[in-house]
């Protein structure tokens, strides 16, 4: 019998004294089952994540062959840097079976259980003892992470928490406010990093920082019929005004922002322990490192891109050079797209993962984006069937979020490159601009829109947290604290282009309380349409910079 145990540290149940577990390459959360990333490992993609740098913070951390004794001698982890907070790991000490877990998720290169992105560089931080650690020490641990690369680390995995009872502050509640989450706020605007956090699972769970607005959260799905695609039964739930009354503000968001981001596999899903032993473990805690890993493989994908698009292009006759000129900088008849270390910011990747994730299964005509699975949740609805398509004022989900995380329909959204609003746009695309207050930006569609088609738009940007720097060090030091300068108010829309009014209802997303919005509707006559992004109420700076993602179905 399956003995089903709480992991110290982690947001997970781990089940433990599996003798041969037994499985697919198709059936693994990283095949077509879960979230199609193994697809871009091979030809003609070849991605692994290569020389892209990855953190994970947690209580403890994965070992490290040459430096811990009970890491196997044919290690399939090899983290680039462990570390104790802000210094240097001590050998054999805060070696962590979840965090092992979790990291062989993210960079196993065991041929038979390889993690999404083998190649990338993991650089790992432990905490330390929840005794003499708290919230400041881990803030400290997420900065330190943040800055190693020297300082060019993409995304950071939290498969931990706090709790509120942990919190100092008197009636401590999920409003944003605690340090932890201000801190990462802060941090990913400073270091340019995307936070991928455990979505906390209630009942006692350990919800800080799961009230962050700049990072994402992530729920985990089971499998149904052999495919991850229904939100596991002990995924916090806002489903029914008692239990969602009586969790508000303790272990979901206060008020009626929304928690979960995006969905990912995390029910008996497979993982290695630091004696390389195969091990079957579910929860949020491994849900999250499908989505950090992700980030890997685009952005080797993207850093090649940047390369191409940077380098000059010389004509060449003979052995002389005849012309030289700069690289081409995309249009609509153009053979390459436009490729800027924008590319690398963590707002892009954030809206291209929400953009691309998986919500109603395309009937094989295209017209639903071509998605693979129909996402469901505890009480079998669909994203259709929920507030955030029949509700502008609501962006996402409360159970899947955006939907489920695909990593290679991800992979299609951020290939389809950068565009400006200053020229028609593609079908699909993506940008990072800023606008000033009590403007809009308009994105011109080239093509007609499909009538019966979905749309697909994503818009995120980011509430405005400050270090209160005592020391005017330029760090955050224990014994300092942060400034949250709120959040600036942003809409989008689809609009007819040449009338102005909107397509229809549920083309708009207009929450008052997020720093997402989100549109998943149907178009509902063939014509011409353009995206429209609207600063509608300044708070803090009056420019906000912003990323967006559109994914749509030209007419024929």
């Amino acid at each position: 019998m399956k003995k089903l145990v709480w992991v110290t540290g982690g947001i997970c149940l781990a089940a433990v004294g599996l003798a041969r577990p037994v499985w697919t390459q198709e059936s693994l959360s990283i095949g077509v089952a879960g979230i199609d990333a193994q697809r871009l490992h091979e030809l003609p993609y070849n991605l692994i994540g290569r020389k892209i740098a990855i953190g994970q913070v947690e209580i403890g951390r994965p070992g490290k062959f040459g430096l811990d004794k009970a890491v196997s001698k044919q290690p399939a982890i090899a983290p680039a840097g462990v570390f104790l907070r802000n210094g240097a790991a001590k050998a054999n000490t805060n070696i962590d079976p979840h965090a092992q877990n979790v990291a062989s998720i993210m960079i196993s290169d065991r041929k038979t259980l390889a993690g999404i992105a083998p190649g990338a560089r993991l650089y790992s931080t432990a905490v330390g003892s929840v005794k003499y650690a708290g919230q400041p020490e881990e803030c400290l641990s997420a900065q330190s992470t943040a800055n190693r690369n020297s300082g060019d680390v993409r995304a950071i995995n939290f498969s931990f928490g706090e709790t509120l009872e942990r919190d100092p502050r008197p009636e401590a509640r999920l409003d944003g406010n605690s340090l932890l989450t201000r801190c990462l706020d802060w941090s990913s605007r400073v270091h340019d990093v995307l936070y991928v956090i455990a979505g906390n699972q209630g009942k006692g769970g350990i919800p800080i920082p799961t009230d962050n607005y700049n990072g994402m959260n992530i729920a985990f799905s089971s499998r149904q019929d052999g495919i991850f695609r229904k939100v596991d039964v002990t995924n916090l739930s806002a489903a029914g005004g008692g239990v969602k009354g009586r969790l508000r503000g303790r272990e979901m968001n206060l008020g009626t922002r929304q928690s979960i981001s995006l969905v990912a596999p995390g029910n008996r899903v497979y993982a290695l322990n630091p004696d390389a032993k195969v091990k079957e473990v579910t929860g949020t805690s491994f849900a999250a490192p499908h989505v950090t890993a992700t980030v890997a493989l685009l952005q080797e994908y993207g850093d090649k891109q940047i390369k191409m698009a940077s380098a000059p292009i010389s004509l060449e006759k003979g052995d002389k050079t005849i012309a030289s000129r700069p690289p081409f900088q995309g249009g609509l008849g153009g053979s390459t797209r436009n490729w800027s270390l924008d590319a690398r910011r963590h707002q892009v990747m954030k809206a291209v993962l929400l953009n691309s994730a998986d919500k109603v299964q395309d009937a094989g005509d295209g017209l639903r984006l071509g998605m693979s699975k129909t996402i469901i949740d505890k009480q079998n609805r669909n994203w259709v069937d929920s507030d955030a398509y029949r509700q502008p004022k609501v962006s996402l989900n409360s159970e899947i979020g955006a939907g489920q995380l695909n990593a290679f329909r991800a992979y299609e959204q951020f290939k389809a490159g950068q565009w400006q609003s200053w020229q028609p746009v593609p079908a699909m695309g993506w940008n990072y601009r800023q606008l000033k207050a009590n403007s809009a930006e308009d994105y011109v569609l080239a093509a007609p829109l499909k009538q019966g088609s979905y749309v697909a738009i994503t818009l995120v940007w980011e509430r405005l947290v400050e270090l209160r720097d005592k020391n005017q060090n330029g760090s955050f030091d224990v014994g300092e604290d942060f400034r949250d300068r709120g959040l600036n108010n942003l809409d989008l829309y689809l609009l007819n282009a040449d009338s102005n009014a909107a397509a229809s209802n549920i083309c708009t997303s207009t929450s008052e309380v997020d720093s997402i919005e989100h549109i998943f509707c149907p178009v509902p006559t063939t014509g011409s349409y353009k995206i429209r992004v609207q600063f509608r109420q300044q708070v803090n700076q009056p420019s906000q910079p912003y990323a967006i993602a559109w994914w749509t179905v030209p007419a024929q």
